[in-house]
Parts: C-alpha cells; structure tokens; sequence
C-alpha cells in the first residue's frame, strides 16, 4: 500500500489526512494504534508513530493517554483550509496568469467555469438516477 516515492511516514500521515478530508475519519474517531498499524501494513512501529506524530503537531490527531490516537475537533476543517489555500496559490492562480498572457477576459473565465460546473452536476445527477 505505501510504496510511493516518498518516505512512508509522509505517506501514512498523507493517507491519514485523506482519511480525515474526506470524512471517512470523523471528529474524536479513533485511530488505529501504531502496533496496530505496524502489524497490519508491516511496518516499523517507528515509522507509524513518526507520522502519527507529525499529525498530532500538525492538530490533526491528538492523544489521549492509556486509550491512544483520536481525529482532534475542526481537523477536517483545518484540512479544507489548507487545500482550499494551496488551490488558489497553487493551481487557479497560475491559470489565472496564463489567461492574462492569452489576453481570455476574466467574464469567459466565468462563463466556462460556471458551464463545466452545470455540466458535472448534471452528470452527476444522470448517474445517481441509473
């Protein structure tokens, strides 16, 4: 499961995030223990608590003593922040300068916009009536 590029504490607490994000770990949920974690995707228990900890700095997980880690209170809030940030400066922002570059006015920009988000909601919509 975590044989990317980058190290596998980074891919555990990515995963976690993800987790998190998407709401499959809710507020004060209960994250598996790093034994646990170690023993299920054989890993160095080391490795799980490096990445458990980053996330306890980061205010995702914190712990609770003699019970282990739990999804702290506005971390899927905080996460959705962070990505809603790094969308902006990260992704709309350069095609906001590439469309000044192609002289595309700011109206068009919209309009494509607003259509592309009609359209899959629409097909959103066919899909879940199938």
């Amino acid at each position: 499961m975590f044989d990317g590029p980058e190290p596998i504490y980074v891919q555990i607490a990515t995963w976690i995030r993800a987790q998190v994000l998407a709401g499959e770990l809710g507020e004060e949920e209960q994250v598996m223990s790093t034994t646990q974690f170690a023993t299920t995707f054989r890993i160095n228990p080391a490795t799980a608590a490096k990445a458990f900890s980053g996330l306890v700095e980061e205010g995702i997980l914190y712990k609770r003593r003699g019970l282990g880690m739990f999804v702290a209170p506005g971390a899927r809030q905080r996460l959705l922040a962070d990505h809603r940030k790094h969308y902006f400066e990260d992704v709309l922002a350069p095609v906001l300068q590439q469309a000044d570059i192609l002289g595309i006015p700011t109206d068009e920009i919209v309009a494509y916009v607003l259509d592309a988000k009609d359209s899959r909601t629409s097909d959103k919509h066919t899909k879940e009536e199938s």
